[in-house]
């Protein structure tokens, strides 16, 4: 019905709005601690945000690698070119329904499911490599929330521990600085893990459609992907911003510091594994792991249970998006 370029330009245009909607969730997530406790205005950490992210995108391919293999079986879903938007389509509905109930859900696994549903939409059950979902989906999905909850509570103990002596207002003064370094540093993780994954969606449409030769990013993709993801933020990020910067523990500059840099050591291990991991997971474990040091009751946990009931679900209904959305796609571009 179509032709292959407006098949093409729909895909990277679906792609950029899916980074848009990835902007007001994970970028989101790297500057709601450093803005909640006034230590940035909302402008700089945007700006912030969005450099470093395009510079952790830059550094590295392993979790671009581990996303473009592994998941479905490439025999199956061969020259099936609505694959990708059918994917995107479904992570896409899913970030809209979240954001607009402010719950910090993962762009990620959004992407993942929608992914996942697609190809079982195009061949069954057959097409989706189950071994590689567990061992690149489901124990990330489990480790790093873990992983995450651990590293801020340690984080946030040895904080207590050297600064046991010190006033708590010479001891703010100081974690205002040093929480700017944190959030830099969970933003560039942020980039180095997840920032990868749709320039590589974008790189796999231009090789399917034999615009490149080889799977290299081009700069131009990465430059309206940071864009993309940076506007984003800038104009949806908020909701989610207030749900993770006040609504799971009143934090202070000493708590987001400690919440970003147990994040950022998190996500960049990860990223050097190759494994494809949610900031947004962690980072909310990491707060709640933060909030958890001074006293149990001081965290909101029925705002946990809401967040994890959103993870669970993040999967699954954006897998059938996914699928619904393959359906009709292949009825206008194969009908």
């Amino acid at each position: 019905m179509f032709e292959i370029p407006l098949l093409l330009f729909l895909i990277v245009l679906t792609a950029l709005i899916f980074d848009f909607t990835n902007g007001a969730h994970d970028c989101a997530n790297a500057i709601a601690t450093v803005v909640s406790t006034k230590v940035l205005t909302p402008r700089t950490a945007v700006a912030m945000a969005a450099s470093l992210n395009l510079l952790g995108a830059m550094l590295g391919t392993e979790v671009a690698k581990t996303l473009g293999g592994g998941l479905v079986h490439q025999s199956l879903v061969d020259g099936c070119q609505i694959l990708v938007f059918a994917a995107l389509i479904g992570a896409i509905v899913w970030n809209i329904l979240t954001w607009y109930l402010g719950i910090p859900s993962s762009s990620s696994h959004a992407l993942i499911g929608g992914l996942l549903g697609a190809a079982w939409g195009h061949a069954g059950f057959d097409a989706i490599n189950f071994q590689g979902v567990i061992n690149k989906v489901v124990l990330p999905f489990i480790g790093s929330p873990l992983a995450g909850f651990c590293a801020g509570f340690l984080v946030m103990v040895a904080i207590y521990w050297i600064c046991a002596r010190t006033l708590r207002r010479k001891v703010n003064a100081w974690f205002r600085r040093l929480q700017i370094m944190s959030a830099g540093f969970m933003a560039l993780s942020h980039g180095l893990n997840d920032a990868q994954k749709t320039m590589g969606i974008i790189t796999l449409a231009l090789l399917l459609f034999g615009e490149i030769d080889s799977v290299e990013v081009p700069l131009w993709v990465k430059l309206s992907c940071a864009s993309a993801m940076c506007l984003g933020t800038a104009i949806g990020g908020w909701k989610i911003v207030k749900t993770m910067g006040s609504r799971i523990f009143k934090l202070e500059p000493v708590h987001g510091f400690a919440a970003e840099t147990a994040t950022g050591i998190v996500i960049t291990g990860a990223s050097l594994m190759g494994a494809p991991v949610s900031t947004t997971h962690t980072v909310s474990a990491a707060i709640f792991g933060v909030g958890s040091s001074k006293r149990v009751n001081a965290v909101r946990w029925g705002v946990a249970g809401q967040l994890v009931v959103a993870w669970v679900l993040t999967l699954p209904c954006a897998g059938v998006v996914g699928a619904i959305s393959y359906y009709l796609l292949s009825l206008i571009f194969q009908g």
